[in-house]
């Protein structure tokens, strides 16, 4: 007998965690971080404590009440054995947007995550050049122990290797996916910690409870899947999905295969007809190109961060003005990444923005962003002196780096 369990994400936006389960195995459809439920207790500058492992988040009911979760996260007051402990085969995630992946970091290591190559990819590109905490070790984690007496205080292991998490691929996994996964940028300092990889196989050929297919979907970020699981019933799991980007053919080409299913897991917050319907990603690009032809100083787009998409978008706007495209390093470190698995061209063209910070802590710009487009940085006195030029993509993040540009007001 098949049986669902929604332990989150059921009353909000995001933040799944669904259990699917048969013959006392089962798989998990998303572990992601609630937004909604963290902005209860949490703030911009009121953050969970990594020295405490889970317990803060099982405190307040943020992560379910399992025992599923990574020894080294548990401190000596969090009692796990009056949980329940699923057999928990793996994870389906369906794209790497945090609400869907941010719990991740924290399940047990021998749980595998099944997605396809470009989530991999953006997850450990995300955790590469991004800040460290038991949320974003999606990719790999730094193991934890106790440094003080009573057991309260986790800290992470001096000297020890960052454990990479298992993968299986929605495809054949590629040479440069698994190198990707192989290395952590800087590793090769002195003093630096190493990555001890985890496996990277093909989901083919990995034992589950269900006979699961894969199957890509349309989404403002790359690398979206949705899955059909077949058992005793077929379920159909969506994920995020939508018709109007430039991958809408697969979201119905998934609609079609999924017609025979019993059960349809689908995400609601737009479940009805509306004017979004009447928007695509073309329109969105030529009302944007309309904006840029009318505007002769610096123009500056703001997206949701891994919406790359909607820089190819700008991409074309700014060729098509006779502009030059300028991104932020960390959003090409992520594009050439991508580049490397799927053989695309998505860096060509693009500048890169010299932010004023010290580079020698960014290893992975220094090894990968600058090693191989030096010649491509162009910095804020660049920028500011023939703004008419430049068509700059940043989020609301990098928002800051308009201090240094100090353009010259704005509509």
């Amino acid at each position: 007998m098949v049986s669902l369990t929604v332990y989150d994400g059921a009353m909000g936006i995001g933040g799944n965690k669904l259990y699917l389960e048969e013959g006392g195995k089962g798989v998990f459809l998303d572990f992601g971080k609630n937004f909604g439920k963290y902005g209860v207790f949490y703030e911009e500058f009121l953050k969970n404590r990594d020295v405490r492992g889970i317990h803060d988040l099982m405190y307040l009911n943020l992560l379910p009440k399992l025992n599923i979760y990574r020894p080294d996260l548990i401190p000596s007051d969090l009692f796990m054995s009056q949980y329940p402990a699923l057999n928990v085969s793996a994870v389906l995630l369906s794209h790497a947007h945090m609400d869907h992946c941010g719990n991740i970091g924290m399940l047990r290591e021998d749980i595998p995550i099944v997605a396809s190559p470009e989530s991999i990819v953006i997850m450990k590109g995300l955790q590469d050049s991004g800040v460290s905490s038991i949320e974003t070790d999606t990719a790999y984690f730094s193991p934890r122990q106790p440094t003080d007496d009573l057991g309260l205080y986790l800290s992470s292991i001096a000297g020890a290797s960052y454990q990479g998490r298992d993968f299986c691929c929605t495809e054949e996994p590629s040479e440069a996916l698994t190198s990707f996964l192989s290395r952590k940028p800087g590793q090769d300092g002195k003093r630096a910690k190493k990555l001890d990889p985890g496996t990277c196989c093909c989901y083919d050929d990995a034992a589950f409870p269900f006979d699961i297919s894969a199957h890509p979907v349309d989404h403002s970020i790359f690398g979206a899947t949705a899955y059909i699981l077949r058992g005793e019933t077929t379920i159909a799991y969506t994920g995020d999905f939508r018709l109007h980007g430039k991958n809408g053919d697969a979201t119905r080409d998934f609609v079609s295969k999924a017609k025979d299913a019993s059960v349809l897991i689908t995400e609601g917050t737009r479940a009805g007809p509306s004017e979004e319907e009447k928007t695509t990603e073309r329109s969105v690009c030529d009302a944007c190109r309309r904006s840029v032809e009318s505007s002769s100083g610096l123009v500056i787009a703001d997206f949701s961060p891994r919406n790359f998409e909607r820089l190819e978008s700008f991409q074309e706007i700014a060729q098509k003005t006779g502009r030059e495209l300028v991104a932020m390093a960390k959003d090409v470190y992520m594009l050439h990444n991508l580049q490397c698995i799927n053989g695309s061209c998505m860096t060509d063209g693009l500048r890169i923005y010299s932010e004023v910070t010290d580079r020698s802590k960014r290893k992975w710009e220094q090894e990968v962003v600058k090693a191989n487009y030096e010649d491509r940085y162009v910095d804020h006195k660049a920028i500011r002196d023939n703004p008419g030029n430049y068509l700059l993509c940043v989020s609301f993040f990098d928002m800051k780096h308009l201090l240094d540009l100090k353009p010259d007001g704005g509509n």
